[in-house]
């Protein structure tokens, strides 16, 4: 049976296909004036449902995305599964530009941003389970297929800290630090409170990440944009690729 499968895309992935038969939809939600729109197409006899996290022109900082609209959205569509692209930068030793994460743990830095549907604890249920953030199942296919197209994937498995920050700026060193003391093997701005917001949907998430820079202060140089964006640019071919196969294996 076929499933519906949702591709949350982020910086460098603004559509799935190369081809133009992706149908927009503007659908209104209750946590935003403005409609969120969503690209629908047929992928390997699957319904896969895109939303550029960032809006379609990648006009909306990490700090502003609303969340809450963007997964509503994506429920209504009568989602099945969310893979969500996120890009980062490396912490940890195994973390060099260009590697591929699929995140099974998350610590939370950011603040201010509209994290819950929950807004009222009018039932027990309201407290969710986020031991694990990210569907296991989910992120072992992402995984095998990241290795099955001989891409680089962080140790060869699924694994990693993912720590979000609130942004827009980049890091400190000495946050940086902090951040590696804490744990975290890679830094980014959107995973948060977008996995927790699939999880109070009751809808499966996995993550794909590419790391496209070194974090502040783990090398002598200062971060070069030129640099992110080549690495961006070749590793997102692969990303997508991973996506693909992945759709057709679901």
């Amino acid at each position: 049976m076929s499933s519906v499968i949702g591709v949350i895309g982020g910086s460098g992935l603004y559509t799935l296909d190369d081809n133009e038969a992706a149908e927009p939809t503007a659908l209104i939600t209750p946590y935003s004036d403005e409609p969120v729109t969503v690209f629908t197409s047929n992928i390997a006899s699957h319904n896969v449902v895109f939303l550029p996290r960032h809006g379609s022109s990648h006009g909306t900082p990490p700090h502003r995305i609303n969340y809450r609209a963007n997964l509503h959205a994506l429920a209504e569509c009568g989602i099945d599964f969310i893979i969500a692209v996120n890009v980062v930068g490396g912490i940890s030793a195994q973390m060099s530009p260009g590697t591929i994460v699929i995140p099974d743990q998350i610590i939370d830095y950011t603040w201010g941003r509209e994290h819950t549907y929950f807004d009222r604890l009018e039932k027990p249920e309201n407290h969710i389970d986020f031991t694990w953030p990210y569907d296991k199942s989910l992120s072992k296919v992402l995984a095998q297929t990241t290795l099955s197209l001989g891409l680089p994937l962080k140790s060869g498995e699924p694994g990693g800290v993912y720590g979000c920050t609130q942004g827009p700026r980049l890091e400190t060193a000495a946050e940086i630090t902090r951040m590696k003391n804490d744990g975290c093997d890679i830094v980014g701005m959107t995973a948060m409170p977008e996995a927790a917001l699939a999880r109070e949907l009751g809808i499966a998430y996995a993550s794909i990440a590419l790391v496209v820079n070194w974090a502040a202060g783990l090398t002598q140089e200062t971060i070069a944009f030129g640099d992110i964006a080549s690495t961006l640019d070749e590793g997102m071919a692969g990303i997508k690729r991973v996506l693909l196969a992945t759709i057709a294996d679901l």
